[in-house]
């Protein structure tokens, strides 16, 4: 069996390998452009993997022959992708019969703990305590405890799963927005898209980590803010094409949301010249929220675990539908 790697997401794991599927030849693409098996040079006409992993470096300088590569083969059986959407066009080779992708799950932990760390310091009155504090004014905030909020989470995968689990070790009321009624304990309730606009006006946070797709495209529009409770946290990971950045604006000025922290846009990077960098109700990052500093060992150890379920003929983990590839 054949696996093809960058060289430098190999050497990361070159050392466990063995453990996990002793009898893969994994062949590497080394930065020019060469191919090598054992450290050995490989001839271009016997690459036939049916492993591939899409690792941080399938996204780098030689994406295209990398992506080239797996467009075209007819052996690929099984793709990793190191990130949590695939609705990107790019992907939509991947769509094919005979070849199963599975997405990460990697990042999961570090958005969540982003989500809820912006969430916190919003829902928590730091910036007026630190006005008394400029002014020398021994005064006291009273503020609302996080375990008064309610929690909307538009999407439950393993992103919102780890959000409800640490606004829930708050005490906040979560509610969980997807396509199926369970919730694995996570949240207290449990809706659809449909039933937003009664749900918008009860929620103190409402987090966007659901998938881009026909039915969430502009999602967070201008009837959406409307239902919005005033004052409210909106915070979008999701991505940038769930929301009308247009119908934000309006929905700031009207304080639906109060606030909006977000970290992807429909253009990326964000223009120098976009409102969104100056509005004093919106904190900006560039797709950074993943950036956690266990993110990329996340990911080589689900890379492994599920490369050993292929090996063994098991089910593989984060399985991603023919249907959600591609659609954006």
């Amino acid at each position: 069996m054949q696996a093809f790697l960058f060289r430098a997401a190999y050497d990361r794991i070159a050392d466990r390998l063995p453990a996990v599927a002793p009898d893969l030849d994994v062949v590497v693409l080394e930065p020019d452009g060469a191919l090598s098996l054992n450290g050995a040079a490989f001839d271009p006409a016997d690459l036939k993997p049916e492993v591939w992993w899409l690792s941080l470096e399938a996204f780098g300088p030689q994406r295209r022959e990398y992506f080239g590569r797996l467009r075209d083969s007819a052996d690929a059986r099984w793709v990793q992708t190191v990130f949590a959407g695939v609705e990107h066009p790019s992907f939509k080779p991947l769509a094919r019969d005979g070849l199963r992708v599975t997405n990460s799950s990697a990042q999961a932990p570090a958005i969540a703990e982003y989500v809820v760390i912006h969430a916190l310091s919003l829902l928590h009155p730091i910036d007026a305590q630190a006005r008394r504090q400029a002014a020398h004014d021994w005064k006291p905030v009273d503020f609302r405890e996080v375990g008064q909020s309610r929690w909307l989470i538009v999407g439950f995968g393993n992103i919102g799963r780890e959000i409800a689990a640490r606004a829930k070790a708050f005490g906040a009321h979560v509610e969980a927005v997807r396509r199926s009624p369970g919730a694995e304990g996570l949240a207290d309730a449990v809706s659809t898209i449909a039933d937003l606009p009664s749900r918008l006006s009860q929620a103190d946070v409402v987090v966007l980590a659901c998938a881009l797709n026909d039915e969430t495209r502009d999602l967070a529009n201008a009837s959406f803010f409307a239902a919005m409770k005033p004052g409210s946290i909106l915070i979008n990971i999701g991505r940038g094409g769930l929301l009308d950045e247009d119908a934000l604006r309006a929905g700031l000025d009207a304080d639906k949301p109060g606030h909006a922290v977000l970290d992807v846009f429909k253009t990326e990077p964000l223009p120098a010249d976009s409102w969104i960098w100056d509005h004093p109700k919106i904190r900006v990052t560039p797709h950074a929220s993943n950036r956690g500093a266990l993110t990329s060992a996340r990911g080589e150890a689900l890379f492994l675990e599920n490369l050993g379920r292929y090996v063994r003929g098991e089910p593989l983990l984060n399985p991603v539908k023919p249907a959600d590839i591609g659609v954006g």
